[in-house]
């Protein structure tokens, strides 16, 4: 790890007696760790080292032989590694480390202690004093009454921690913070074991256990040292941390280290949102899934970085970013923040300004094209100046357009990443360009992209209309989305409708003709007895079943018992269902059969191709 990196193994007792101060920056995560998780594990540690450290002495005890010899036969218990670097201190003031990593363990270790200490004090027992030296510094060292602990955490548990560390006991509760649960539980579990099978008070080896035989591999790092390649290289060895975990040391590391007023200032201001539960929210499935404000940071960066960045190894990408310029820590926390708001607006969390707007991305958030999300978030981050809302609209509902007619038409997905990246290189260019127009750009892009990543055409979304399969093509969801913007788009269109809101995710989607159509749409007499002539209409029939001329949206009122029944029964049904717009030309219709199908599939492709325009 180069010369300038110390690690040794210290005994607890050796890193917590040193006068000094170990502070958990505000940039690390908040403190996890719960009684089943860990403390139970780390109790059962104490329990077993402090029961192999009596057995020694009972037996050199009952032996003769040295009882420095038999404890020093005890082998240790390893913990694991903390990281420190050093922060600036006043000159003969205490010296103070930064805590890079391990601050869950460190901090347990204190609550541990501190639960041991009162079962020393409610005994009377004369070595309280030397486990109070793990916790506090002696007075004459001190200057301010926070420089007592030796361990401080962040600031927004700074309240509870002198309440955690007092010689009062609090007056525990069933909603106390994780500091004041793990100590009662500390406490509690020394005070059960504190007598063995055979009568011995075992207060003793605790206490030695602990400070003797708990053991931790401390790694300083001096200025000259890179800390995070060292952060980086431990937790590969563990569970990682989330890559928005290990971006934040990354970007918060060296303003610790030079201003921890400003450091704190910089994260409440820009960072500590990501803290917030939408953002820890994981999204995908598997091995995919990752927390939402990971996802957030592989859009910046590839907006960024005009490169497409792999989430999964978004920590050494970001990292080569900004070695790669003059990026200041501020500036990069403004520029995320404004990301983040773009990327909360995009997946409905925000209002994003614009009902066109908010319509473009819930289509494209239905249909899961994450790959047009960089795009989308840079186009929200340029000023009003520069890209007008109309514009704005303009773009993304090209990009809506584009992804909208492949999906109608069926097209590969693959090659979106590519795609939508050389749209967002040719938006940048234009927007460096001060008479170019960046939705000009957009649409541009998208137009003269190759063969197998066309913008399909009217005819092309014409003949998908009247001739392809929908349903059980598509999941009910996308259905749903083309009919409810062409019903949308139809309400618009008619002066005469009665203002009404519809939750088209709500609707269910009807066969006009039904799928079992056989017992009640008996085929037209003009295909005659002919098996041959029989077969080929039920065929053609049973495939316009499934086009989209022949669905619809109804709502719960409905009466599904009518919807195999015949036409004649089933057309007062959809009468009643004018609410709609989509279903007024329906009700209307006096016979419904292939042809009328055909009809609406075109009559719907046009409404289509004006929504989406090419």
């Amino acid at each position: 790890m180069g010369e300038a990196v110390e690690a040794d193994t210290k005994a607890l007792k050796k890193i917590m007696t040193v006068e000094g101060r170990y502070v958990i920056p505000t940039f690390q995560r908040d403190y996890e760790w719960t009684r089943e998780g860990q403390w139970e594990l780390l109790f059962e540690d104490l329990d077993s080292v402090a029961g192999r450290l009596g057995a020694a002495r009972v037996e050199a005890e009952a032996t003769g032989s040295s009882q420095a010899r038999a404890e020093r036969s005890v082998a240790p218990h390893f913990l694991g590694a903390v990281v420190c670097d050093q922060l600036p201190s006043p000159t003969g003031g205490l010296t103070l480390s930064a805590v890079i990593d391990g601050q869950q363990r460190l901090t347990t270790l204190q609550l541990l202690v501190r639960g041991v200490l009162d079962v020393l004090q409610e005994t009377g027992s004369g070595r309280a004093r030397q486990v109070k030296r793990l916790l506090e510094n002696p007075e004459d060292v001190i200057d301010h009454p926070h420089e007592r602990y030796k361990l401080w955490p962040r600031r927004k548990d700074r309240d509870v921690w002198p309440v955690a560390m007092s010689d009062e006991v609090p007056a525990y509760g069933t909603e106390d913070h994780l500091y004041l649960q793990a100590r009662r539980f500390f406490a509690d579990s020394v005070r059960n074991s504190l007598v063995d099978d055979q009568g011995r008070d075992r207060i003793d080896d605790f206490v030695d256990a602990l400070l003797d035989l708990f053991k931790l591999v401390v790694i300083d790092l001096d200025d000259n040292d890179d800390a995070q390649v060292i952060f980086e290289v431990l937790n590969g060895r563990q569970t990682p941390l989330a890559a928005s975990d290990l971006v934040k040391n990354l970007l918060f590391l060296r303003g610790e280290l030079a201003d921890e007023q400003e450091l704190e200032e910089l994260y409440d201001a820009y960072w500590a949102e990501f803290d917030e539960p939408w953002w820890k929210k994981q999204i995908g499935v598997g091995h995919a899934a990752r927390a939402r404000r990971d996802v957030l940071l592989s859009v910046w960066l590839t907006a960024v970085s005009g490169t497409e960045a792999n989430v999964g190894r978004l920590y050494g990408e970001v990292r080569q970013y900004l070695a790669g310029g003059d990026h200041k820590t501020k500036d990069i926390l403004i520029e995320l923040s404004e990301y983040r708001q773009a990327y909360k607006a995009i997946y409905g969390a925000l209002d994003s300004g614009s009902p066109r707007l908010a319509q473009s991305y819930r289509n494209l958030v239905i249909l899961k094209l994450q790959t047009a999300v960089p795009l989308l978030a840079w186009l929200r981050t340029l000023p009003a100046g520069r890209l007008s809302l109309a514009d704005h609209e303009r773009a993304a509902g090209a990009v809506e357009s584009w992804v909208l007619r492949r999906m109608i038409l069926g097209a590969n997905t693959r090659g979106y990443n590519a795609a939508f990246l050389g749209v967002l290189k040719s938006a940048q260019a234009a927007a460096r360009t001060p008479e170019a127009n960046i939705a000009d750009a957009v649409v541009a892009a998208l137009a003269v992209s190759p063969n197998s990543l066309a913008w399909p055409s009217d005819d092309e979304i014409t003949s998908a209309f009247t001739q392809d399969r929908f349903y059980g093509r598509f999941t009910q969801e996308r259905i749903r989305l083309i009919l409810g913007a062409i019903d949308a788009q139809m309400r618009v269109n008619n002066p005469k409708t009665e203002p009404a809101v519809f939750d088209y995710a709500q609707l269910q989607i009807e066969h006009l003709m039904p799928q079992r159509w056989e017992p009640h749409w008996p085929l037209p007499a003009s295909v005659g007895e002919d098996p041959a002539q029989r077969e080929l209409a039920t065929s053609e029939r049973s495939a316009a079943v499934d086009q989209i001329g022949n669905l619809t949206l109804v709502t719960s009122a409905f009466n599904q018992g009518l919807s195999n029944l015949g036409w004649d029964q089933k057309r007062p049904e959809l009468a009643a269902q004018s609410a709609l717009q989509l279903n007024l030309p329906i009700a209307t219709t006096e016979h419904w059969d292939e042809e009328t199908i055909t009809a609406r599939g075109e009559a719907l492709a046009d409404i289509a191709c004006r929504i989406w325009p090419r």
